[in-house]
C-alpha cells in the first residue's frame, strides 16, 4: 500500500503547487489523484491519498475497482492522524506499505510502526514513471 500525504505532494510538487495557487486550486488535487491512479495501474502498488476534510463523517472515494481509495480526514481530525493509523493498520496486517509525505513526523511516525517512507521529491520520480 502506497499512502500518499495529498496535501504535502500539492505543496512539494511544482506543477501541482503551481495549479493550486492558480483560479482553479481544485484541479491540483484532481491531477494529483489522476497521477496517482496511473502508479496504482502499475500494478505493484495499491494506492491511497488522503487529505483533511471539513465533514462530520470522514469521506471516501474510490477503491479497489478505481485504482486509487481517496480518504479525506473528518473536520476534527488530521489527514497527518489518519495516514499513520493506515501506515500502523496495514504493517500490522504484514501488507508492504510506503508513505509519501514532506512531513518527518509523519515519516518517523509510520517507520516505526514498519512502514517505509519517502519524500514527496521521490514520490514525483514515481509518477514521472522512474520507481523502483
Amino acid at each position: 500500500m502506497l499512502i500518499v500525504d495529498g496535501h504535502s505532494a500539492i505543496f512539494g510538487i511544482e506543477w501541482l503547487s503551481e495549479l493550486h495557487h492558480g483560479p482553479k486550486r481544485h484541479l491540483a488535487r484532481l491531477e494529483l489523484v489522476k497521477a496517482l491512479r496511473d502508479i496504482g495501474d502499475r500494478g505493484e502498488w495499491r494506492v491511497c491519498v488522503v487529505f483533511d476534510g471539513r465533514q462530520t463523517e470522514r469521506g471516501y472515494e474510490g477503491g479497489q475497482e478505481e485504482g486509487i481509495l481517496i480518504i479525506y480526514s473528518k473536520a476534527r481530525e488530521t489527514a497527518d492522524a489518519v495516514i499513520e493509523r493506515l501506515a500502523a493498520r496495514f504493517s500490522e496486517k504484514g501488507d508492504r506499505v510506503m508513505v509519501a509525505t514532506n512531513d518527518r513526523m509523519i515519516l518517523l511516525t509510520a517507520t516505526t510502526f514498519g512502514a517505509g517512507g519517502m519524500g514527496i521529491e521521490e514520490l514525483e520520480k514515481w509518477i514521472e514513471g522512474k520507481e523502483p
